[in-house]
């Protein structure tokens, strides 16, 4: 197996939305606001988006994943705080989709991704498994 680089993403966030304890545990969810990406096959988390590219094409992306880490590096995390994305675990498995026929390879890609979170975005590395 070889990992090939696809992407690297910048999403912007909103404020968390606490939607409380529910049947499978604490919910929250966090309004993703913007941002953008890039990579060199392209122009420009459970998350659900679509990028938009340079030349206007639309691809939706089914994003899960885990971040985990000691309990005071995520508090610091949930504070804003900065901290080195060494000390926790982000890992995801984007999914691509998309109708137009230039990016269309991207249907057929299992991906993985690393991660960061920063006070009000969050920094995706994406790669192809080739």
């Amino acid at each position: 197996m070889r990992l090939e680089p696809l992407l690297k993403a910048e999403i912007t966030l909103a404020a968390p939305q606490e939607v409380g304890d529910t049947p499978h545990g604490r919910r929250r969810v966090i309004p993703i606001t913007g941002g953008s990406f890039r990579g060199e096959r392209l122009a420009e988390f459970d998350a659900r988006y679509t990028l938009e590219t340079d030349d206007r094409a639309l691809i939706y992306v089914r994003n899960f994943g885990y971040r985990h880490g000691p309990a005071e590096v995520i508090r610091r995390l949930a504070a804003g705080e900065p901290v080195d994305p060494a000390l926790y675990y982000m890992r995801t498995t984007p999914r691509f989709e998309t109708g137009a026929e230039r990016y269309r390879w991207l249907n057929g890609l299992i991906c993985v991704a690393t991660g960061a979170r920063r006070a009000a975005a969050v920094e995706l590395e994406v790669f192809a498994v080739q």
